[in-house]
């Protein structure tokens, strides 16, 4: 009995210290599973980690191109501007010259407004006088025209014995004598036949009291002969000295006023035809006498 207690009591602790060290055991295998299940977690969340930290610095990498991509597109940016700044200023000093040009076109305009309206009125008031002017010159020449025809029914016979002609080149009136007519070779004496033809024209001349005769001398280009020489030196004298007898018989045979008549000599300066022929001497030699407009002296009220 003693024995098996003895038995009993070895074999219980060593029952018991089985029981624990099963239990321990397990603990420890239970403990171990679960630092390996851990162990796989943290594995699994160490390879998850990476894998993120991998994503993470991929991302980094992208957002490190977009920065300097970003960065690059700022810097372009700003040369971009700073050249509209630049361009904005230029633009604006031009706007401000084109400005400046402009109001000073508007003035030049203004200018040539005034100018212009003023060369309207300047113009306005010419045809204004021009119209008076033509309306004056063809009154002028419908009365010079009827001092011709007056003059040409008056002295038709003269005419058309060819003792005179009557020309009227743009409102001048002239009458034309030959020296046939009027003088002999080298005279100044007015024949007979020349002075009935000058009392004629003198008669019809008196009608016209608004009109100046001017008379002039002409000659051929044939020096003066020996025998008058002395008398007369050149064609000057005898054309001025013939042109004076015209002048002397209209004042004092027909009685035309002095204040109406002028004498000149043209001498052989002016001829109507050719000096080389005979008819065109004879032609040279005359008495032209021009109706000008008499100014009179006499005071007005």
């Amino acid at each position: 009995m003693k024995r098996s207690l003895i038995l009993v009591l070895v074999v219980t602790p060593l029952f018991f210290a089985a029981c624990v060290s099963k239990n321990t055991y397990q603990q420890k295998v239970n403990e171990a599973d679960l630092l390996s299940r851990d162990v796989n977690d943290l594995s699994a969340t160490i390879t998850q980690l990476r894998q993120e930290k991998k994503d993470l610095q991929q991302e980094l990498s992208n957002l490190n191109s977009r920065l300097v991509d970003v960065l690059q597109q700022n810097s372009k940016l700003q040369r971009d501007l700073l050249a509209a700044y630049a361009t904005q200023e230029r633009q604006e000093g031009n706007l401000t010259l084109h400005q400046q040009q402009i109001e000073a076109m508007r003035g030049q305009l203004n200018d040539m407004q005034q100018t212009n309206d003023q060369l309207l009125t300047t113009i306005e008031e010419l045809n204004r006088s021009l119209e008076k002017e033509k309306v004056a010159r063809e009154a002028r020449l419908a009365k010079v025209k009827n001092t011709y025809d007056q003059l040409v029914g008056a002295l038709e016979e003269e005419i058309k014995r060819g003792e005179l002609t009557i020309s009227n080149l743009e409102g001048q009136l002239s009458v034309n004598l030959l020296n046939n007519i009027l003088f002999d070779s080298g005279q100044t004496v007015i024949k007979k036949e020349g002075q009935k033809v000058l009392k004629s024209l003198g008669d019809v001349l008196n009608k016209f009291p608004d009109k100046a005769l001017r008379i002039e001398g002409h000659t051929d280009n044939v020096q003066i002969s020996s025998r008058l020489i002395e008398r007369y030196p050149t064609n000057w004298e005898l054309s001025t000295a013939r042109a004076t007898s015209v002048v002397h018989f209209l004042q004092d045979e027909v009685g035309l006023p002095g204040e109406r008549l002028i004498a000149s000599g043209q001498s052989e300066y002016s001829p109507v035809a050719d000096n080389q022929t005979v008819e065109g001497r004879a032609q040279n030699r005359r008495i032209q006498i021009y109706l000008v407009p008499f100014k009179s002296t006499e005071p007005t009220d």
